[in-house]
């Protein structure tokens, strides 16, 4: 019975390992298993499939090169394959947390997310910045930030970026603004008069935390109960910092400017 070509790309991981090898360019046999780190025995019979498919194709000297229909198939693989890999790394965070947060144009390009990393919540310091995201945050040049629940902790980040000349982008939903205007009033005339800070103010009832610099960025999901669980995800990669600036940029352009008080 004839495979279907969803079947012969994806069924198998030697088969689609061959097929992103080859999107590099023509091997030969042995570059393809040196490449791969496997025998003949197991990486031949793959091999002979996929040229059945016609999604490779074998010259004289023994090269293999992706097809034409190859070379479109595994062109459009790789998008899917990096979405998949971002959501199988942590699975059951993806599946229990609330993604209408997150807009849908962003949802269809999260595979570039790429090589992010969760940071799991230390019990014993619950209610404070991880330091990893603290010291982060302190050798940036800018930060954008937008949040939907009260931290106090969080001011005196604020008040050390500022102290520091940090250019500071902040995004707050309108019961956190609240909050801050009727209890900590001296520290938002602080940040609200601050030369290098703007403050926005969003309506809009959604729970994120959303943090980008030019060196790193954080993302916070709360789950579909609209629990904060403490797991933040982190990125270095350029790719997942564009992403969230277009995540800010989204949630800035639903927002207000504050002016100053």
């Amino acid at each position: 019975m004839k495979k279907s070509l969803i079947d012969l790309a994806f069924l198998s991981e030697k088969r689609k390992d061959v097929l992103l090898l080859l999107e590099e360019g023509p091997k030969s046999g042995d570059d393809i298993k040196t490449a791969l780190n496997v025998k003949s025995t197991s990486i031949m019979p793959q091999i002979k499939k996929l040229k059945d498919g016609h999604l490779i194709v074998q010259d004289k000297r023994n090269v293999y090169q992706l097809s034409g229909m190859g070379d479109i198939l595994i062109e459009k693989m790789g998008p899917l394959l990096d979405t998949v890999r971002v959501f199988e790394e942590n699975y059951d965070y993806w599946v229990n947390h609330d993604l209408t947060v997150i807009p849908e144009y962003l949802l269809n390009k999260i595979s570039e997310l790429g090589n992010y990393f969760m940071l799991e919540a230390d019990l014993n310091r619950l209610f404070e910045i991880p330091e990893d995201l603290k010291s982060n945050l302190l050798r940036s040049r800018y930060v954008k930030i937008f949040l939907s629940y009260f931290n106090p902790i969080y001011l005196e980040i604020y008040s050390e970026l500022i102290r520091k000349g940090v250019e500071l982008h902040l995004i707050l939903t309108e019961p956190i603004f609240i909050r801050m205007e009727k209890d900590y009033y001296e520290n938002l005339k602080f940040l609200i008069e601050s030369k290098n800070t703007e403050i926005y103010i969003c309506n809009k009832k959604v729970n994120l935390e959303n943090i980008v610099t030019e060196r790193f960025c954080s993302l916070v999901l709360f789950d579909k109960k609209g629990t904060f669980d403490h797991q933040r995800l982190i990125d270095y990669d350029e790719s997942a910092i564009k992403w969230c600036e277009e995540l800010f940029l989204y949630y800035k352009e639903a927002s207000l400017v504050l002016k100053k008080l």
